[in-house]
């Protein structure tokens, strides 16, 4: 048994600053439902926790005039799907939030501390991607912004530097006529880790596609922002041959491995249906609906 320190800073500044001075062996603390679950197994090394409930830019959702939302890294998942007019621009999200862990989980878990674990499987980071989030980040250095894909860099690692924390997320407003699905396979209940997750975001013009994106989740060693099955999708209509052939391009992206949970095949297969069961879900949010419960 080791001690570890636990600080509570209440400011972005001081965080940075306990941050920087531990270097590596520091970390920051958002739900705690990853962190403390890792270190107690010895994944990873920490001699300094870092709490960010108690920062106030980490803490808080708003929404500015021009409907941009700023999402702060340890809002609980329970605040997303509790609100009405987050739940309502970004649906994906929610999706990916309602099923992280059980309902006790989502009770400290948080977007911000999903991506940050970033793990390949990780249920809200494709659902970010797809609604073209940008991560807020701030360190010794000052202020910097990165695209959610871009965040990811390896399972387990991502761009932050030492002393950088991220901070919030930031969500553009929504567009009349757009919606977003996120949805996973799992090998069992009892299993919470997702074989493959798709997401996608569709923008329509009538019944014509004016902007998509796609991503995935478990199928390489970082979620997936598959760009060419979106760009792809534009300026085609919102039928079923254009989400198969969107979906193939999904598949043909993944380069998945095999593991406890499933093989090469399955997830290749995998990423193909569970694209066009998304892209439907986005469709019919995007027309007013909601996905069937066949998704």
């Amino acid at each position: 048994m080791r001690a570890i320190q636990y600080a509570a800073p209440t400011t972005v500044d001081d965080a940075v600053s306990i941050l920087a001075e531990h270097g590596p062996r520091a970390r920051m603390l958002a739900g705690g439902t990853d962190i403390i679950v890792q270190v107690r197994e010895d994944a990873r090394d920490a001699d300094v926790l870092v709490d960010a409930k108690h920062i106030p830019e980490l803490t808080s959702l708003t929404v500015d005039a021009d409907g941009v939302t700023t999402l702060g890294a340890a809002v609980p998942c329970y605040e997303l799907y509790n609100d009405a007019q987050f739940a309502a621009a970004y649906p994906a999200i929610v999706d990916a939030a309602r099923i992280i862990g059980s309902t006790g989980i989502q009770g400290r878990a948080s977007v911000g501390g999903n991506l940050c674990n970033s793990g390949p499987a990780g249920d809200t980071i494709p659902a970010l991607i797809v609604h073209t989030a940008a991560c807020n980040i701030s360190g010794p250095g000052g202020a910097r912004q990165v695209a959610v894909e871009d965040f990811c860099t390896a399972p387990g690692r991502n761009v932050l530097g030492n002393g950088e924390l991220l901070v919030s997320l930031t969500l553009p407003a929504p567009s009349a006529g757009s919606g977003s699905h996120y949805l996973r396979f799992i090998p069992r209940n009892e299993m919470d880790i997702a074989v493959v997750g798709a997401g996608a975001f569709l923008q329509l013009d009538g019944d014509t596609i004016s902007a998509a994106r796609v991503a995935l989740a478990a199928v390489a060693p970082t979620p997936l922002f598959v760009r060419e099955a979106g760009d792809a999708l534009v300026g085609a209509p919102a039928d079923e041959a254009s989400f198969a052939a969107a979906a193939d391009l999904a598949r043909s992206a993944a380069s998945p491995i095999d593991d406890m949970r499933g093989t090469v095949a399955h997830r290749k297969q995998l990423s193909y249906v569970l694209t066009q069961r998304a892209l439907r879900g986005a469709a019919a949010r995007a027309q007013g609906g909601s996905p069937s419960n066949g998704h």
